[in-house]
C-alpha cells in the first residue's frame, strides 16, 4: 500500500477558514471511502489561537451542514509541514505569501497553492475571513469551501490515487 496523500489547509489563525475546509474535506473523503488513503490537517500562519477549538460561529455553521469540527484544535504552520504534505492550500494571497516565503530555499518543499484554485463554480481566488463579520459570512465560506473540496477530491483521485 502506498503512503496516504497528505493535505494541509492554511489560513491566518486556524479557527475559521482552514478548520472549516479541514472538516468539510474530511467528510468528503470519508464519504468517498478514502479516509485511509488521505490525511488531512489544518493550521494557521499566526500562532494567536494555538490549542483553541474553531470559532463557535464556524462550528455552528459547519454543524448546520453536517460537518463536525469539535475535535479540531488550532496549530501554527511549521517549516517541516512544507516537506510533509503533498498539498499545502492557502485561503488567501496574504497567507500564500507567508507560506511561500517559508518554503523559499527549502529543497523539495511543496509549493503552496490557493485553495479556491480547485473550485469549479466560483470565480473568487480567496476565501474571505469571516471573523469580523456576521454569521452570514460563515455560510458563504462554507459555500466556497464545499465547491473547492469537490474539485480537490477530483484532483486527488485523478493524479494521486
Amino acid at each position: 500500500m502506498t503512503a496516504p496523500v497528505r493535505v494541509l489547509f492554511v489560513c491566518l489563525g486556524n479557527i475559521c477558514r482552514s478548520p472549516t475546509a479541514h472538516g468539510v474535506f474530511r467528510q468528503r473523503v470519508a464519504d468517498a471511502g478514502l479516509a485511509d488513503r488521505v490525511d488531512i490537517e489544518s493550521c494557521g500562519t499566526g500562532g494567536f489561537h494555538v490549542g483553541e477549538a474553531p470559532d463557535a460561529r464556524a462550528t455552528q455553521a459547519a454543524l448546520g451542514r453536517g460537518y463536525d469540527l469539535s475535535d479540531l484544535r488550532a496549530r501554527q504552520l511549521r517549516p517541516d509541514d512544507l516537506l510533509a504534505f503533498d498539498y499545502v492550500l492557502t485561503m488567501d494571497h496574504q497567507n500564500q505569501s507567508v507560506v511561500a516565503r517559508m518554503a523559499d530555499g527549502q529543497p523539495n518543499a511543496t509549493e503552496p497553492r490557493l485553495f479556491l484554485s480547485y473550485a469549479r463554480g466560483r470565480r473568487e481566488e480567496e476565501v474571505p475571513d469571516p471573523y469580523y463579520g456576521g454569521r452570514d459570512g460563515f455560510g458563504y465560506v462554507l459555500d466556497l469551501v464545499e465547491d473547492a473540496c469537490d474539485g480537490l477530491l477530483d484532483d486527488i483521485r485523478e493524479h494521486r490515487l
